[in-house]
């Protein structure tokens, strides 16, 4: 009989999923490139960034650009961690045996 485990909570959300996924990709992204490739709301992609920092799955760094402020994300250790754990754990309910 198989085993499934329970999915990493924070991740399982379609858009902190999609966040982590493209933060995998790349060194750093701002706000404006994730609320572009996410196709999501500013306020809606403001709270989901805050839930994966509290969980220290990402790093966010603050600043301006042109007198405009400007958020950078960028994933963590902790968070590449838990991206390759959910996939994995994915991959176990996808497989047949």
């Amino acid at each position: 009989m198989k085993n499934f485990v329970e999915l990493d909570p924070l991740l399982h959300s379609q858009l902190r999923l999609a966040i982590v996924s493209l933060l995998v990709g790349v060194k750093e992204a701002d706000f404006a490139y994730l609320q572009e490739a996410t196709n999501s709301s500013n306020g809606n992609l403001s709270v989901q960034i805050s839930k994966l920092k509290e969980a220290e799955y990402i790093e966010v760094k603050k600043s301006f650009e042109n007198n405009y402020p400007k958020t950078t994300c960028k994933i963590t250790k902790k968070g590449i961690k838990a991206f390759e754990q959910y996939v994995a754990d994915i991959k176990n309910y996808l497989s047949p045996k």
